[in-house]
């Protein structure tokens, strides 16, 4: 069993404690550090944690075997490099930091060090990813043509102006930071290295960062992508992969379904219409619970996490060309 120290109790950092507590043989929470201790205590008494005053007291832990960071996106180099000096492995939830420079230091230290860093991209592990991922990989879907995603949630009226997540630091690339970063980090597995962005922003809601984001992408593979990414209006979600050979739809904010359209192979004599939808349903998936089983056993089995720290890069470097892009209005080609 793996124990785990966590940093940060907020909505996130809860969710991921209420997906292993008492569900997991792999991994466990056995501290949490926050900095709202009053608001944590009950919390924690209820799942069985030990709240310390601090993260350098939960550092200094000889009985915690990792540390997992649910905290402001400003402060995660500086608190993984200090987890990786103290020998933790280190679990980060996404984007791992807010450039590729200060990613590249954190993928350096561990490397040096011989522990486990792993960045919290939860949806690879989603069925329909997977599904996505074998039919890519069997053939079924031919060669990508193209790759469009959306992914929005309704959050931003609700976000307080003192809240770190209005903060535009803690958000560079708009509602990007917040949700697009999945959509690319599929497009990333999918289509392999981005060429070229071109990225638009827009604030729709009163605040001090932008709460719709749209990136153009072109892919050295001669693929191309579109994101579409707010968090000012209806929640949604849907990823479509094109290939020469058919069609690859996931849908639904929970990722609970999967459409499979084949091209169709002989040539029309009237109107073109499509072969008949496959539809799979994959309902109730905790993918917070996956990703950090995940994590457990590679530190256990010393085995690559399942999300490669090198596409996790890649998709920081991208990160810096749509900032970039958003600032001046036009292209930006990915550093390589």
């Amino acid at each position: 069993m793996i124990r785990a120290g966590i940093v940060g109790l907020g909505r996130w950092g809860r969710s991921l404690v209420s997906a292993i507590a008492n569900k997991s043989d792999d991994i466990c929470f056995a501290l949490a550090a926050t900095g709202t201790r009053t608001n944590a205590e009950d919390f924690c008494r209820a799942n069985g944690i030990l709240l310390v005053d601090g993260y350098d007291e939960m550092l200094r832990r000889s009985d915690i075997d990792a540390v997992v960071l649910a905290t402001p996106h400003s402060q995660h180099e500086a608190q993984a490099l200090a987890g990786l000096r103290a020998g933790k492995h280190v679990f980060v939830e996404k984007p791992l930091t807010l450039d590729l420079e200060s990613a590249q230091r954190v993928a350096d230290a561990a490397q040096r060090a011989g522990l486990m860093l792993a960045v919290g991209l939860n949806r690879r592990f989603h069925p329909s990813v997977c599904e996505l991922r074998g039919r890519l990989r069997d053939g079924r879907l031919g060669k990508i043509v193209a790759m469009i995603a959306q992914h929005t949630t309704s959050t931003a009226q609700f976000v307080t102006l003192d809240n770190w997540r209005a903060a535009p630091d803690e958000a560079p690339g708009g509602a990007f930071t917040a949700t697009g970063v999945h959509s690319l980090d599929h497009m990333i597995e999918f289509a392999g290295r981005v060429r070229e962005v071109h990225c638009a922003t827009a604030r729709n809601y009163p605040g001090r960062s932008d709460d719709t984001t749209t990136i153009m992408l072109q892919f050295k593979s001669g693929s191309s992508g579109l994101i579409f990414s707010s968090v000012a209006t209806a929640t949604n979600f849907a990823f479509t992969l094109y290939g020469t050979d058919g069609l690859g739809e996931i849908s639904r904010s929970d990722l609970s379904r999967l459409r499979f359209v084949p091209a169709s192979t002989a040539a029309p004599t009237g109107p073109v219409q499509a072969p008949p939808d496959e539809i799979l349903e994959f309902p109730g998936v905790n993918t917070l619970h996956a990703e950090l089983e995940a994590f457990a056993r590679a530190i256990r089995e010393g085995e690559p996490y399942p999300v490669p720290i090198k596409e996790v890069l890649h998709g920081m470097a991208v990160f810096d060309a749509i900032v970039r892009s958003a600032q001046c209005g036009g292209s930006a080609t990915v550093a390589d």
